[in-house]
C-alpha cells in the first residue's frame, strides 16, 4: 500500500508541474506584459481544475451560494495541509492568498506566488505588517483575501485546530467586509503535513459557510469574531471527522 501511495505522490508532484507549466506563459504574461493580476489568479482556477483532474480527485464545494456575485469578503479557513491553497483555489472568486514566504522560493510557482499573491515571513513583526497593508490594497482594488488565521500550518493534532491569530479579524473590521468561514474537511487525510508527502487518495470536501457581517462592529470586537468563526469551522471538521 506504501508503495502505491508513493507512486500516486510521483504522479500527482508531476501533475502539479506539468498543469502549471502549461500555463505558466499566460502567467507570465498577466504578470509582466498586462498587469492584470486578476487575469492571472483566475488562471490559478483553471490550474487547480486540472491539477485535481488529473489526480481524480472528487471535489465537492457545498454552499457556493453564498458566495454572492460581485461581493467581496475576507475567507478564514483551517490549515493542516500545503494542499489547502490549491484546493480553496477552485473557488470562483478572485482570490488573493496569505501565504508564507518560503512559497515565494520554490522554483516556477514561487514566481507566480509571489507576483500574485502576498507572501508573508510570520517570524518577522516588519513582515507580518507589509502583509496586511498588501491585503488592503488587494481589497481597495476590489479582490477577496485569503487567511488562514491560525498562522500557517500550527496544529500537531489535525483536525483540532491551533488558537486563531487577530490579523484577518482586525482587517474585516478595518474595512467592513463580510467574513466568510471555510472548512477543509480532510486535505490533512488526504496530505498529511508530516513530511512523508504521501498523497491518500480521498474526495476533497470544501464547505462554505455563512457570511458573517462586521457592519457596525469595532475592534472591542474581535475576540468575539475569532470565537465565532473558530467554532464554525471545528464544529464542522469535528462533524466530518467522526467517522474518520
Amino acid at each position: 500500500m506504501k508503495l502505491i501511495r508513493r507512486i500516486y505522490s510521483i504522479y500527482g508532484s508531476i501533475g502539479f508541474i506539468s498543469a502549471f507549466l502549461l500555463l505558466l506563459p499566460i502567467f507570465i504574461y498577466t504578470i509582466e506584459i498586462s498587469g492584470k493580476k486578476g487575469q492571472g489568479r483566475k488562471m490559478n482556477r483553471i490550474w487547480s481544475k486540472l491539477f485535481f483532474g488529473m489526480l481524480f480527485f472528487k471535489v465537492t464545494i457545498e454552499n457556493q451560494y453564498h458566495l454572492k456575485k460581485g461581493g467581496q469578503f475576507i475567507f478564514v479557513s483551517n490549515h493542516f495541509s500545503y494542499l489547502d491553497i490549491p484546493v480553496l483555489g477552485l473557488i470562483p472568486f478572485d482570490l488573493v492568498f496569505i501565504g508564507k514566504s518560503s512559497l515565494a522560493k520554490v522554483p516556477l510557482f514561487g514566481y507566480m506566488f509571489k507576483n500574485l499573491h502576498i507572501a508573508v515571513n510570520r517570524d518577522s513583526m516588519k513582515s507580518r505588517g507589509e502583509s496586511i497593508l498588501k491585503a488592503r490594497k488587494a481589497l481597495d482594488e476590489g479582490a477577496s483575501v485569503v487567511f488562514f488565521p491560525e498562522g500557517g500550518i500550527s496544529s500537531h493534532s489535525p483536525p483540532a485546530m491551533a488558537r486563531f491569530k487577530d490579523g484577518a479579524f482586525k482587517l474585516a473590521l478595518d474595512k467592513q467586509i463580510p467574513i466568510i468561514p471555510v472548512t477543509l474537511s480532510y486535505n490533512h487525510l488526504i496530505l498529511p503535513d508530516d513530511g512523508k508527502f504521501l498523497l491518500r487518495y480521498k474526495p476533497v470536501k470544501v464547505v462554505i459557510h455563512e457570511p458573517i457581517a462586521v457592519e457596525g462592529c469595532g475592534a472591542n470586537d474581535v475576540k468575539e469574531l475569532k470565537r465565532k468563526c473558530f467554532a464554525i469551522i471545528q464544529d464542522q471538521l469535528d462533524k466530518d471527522n467522526a467517522q474518520n
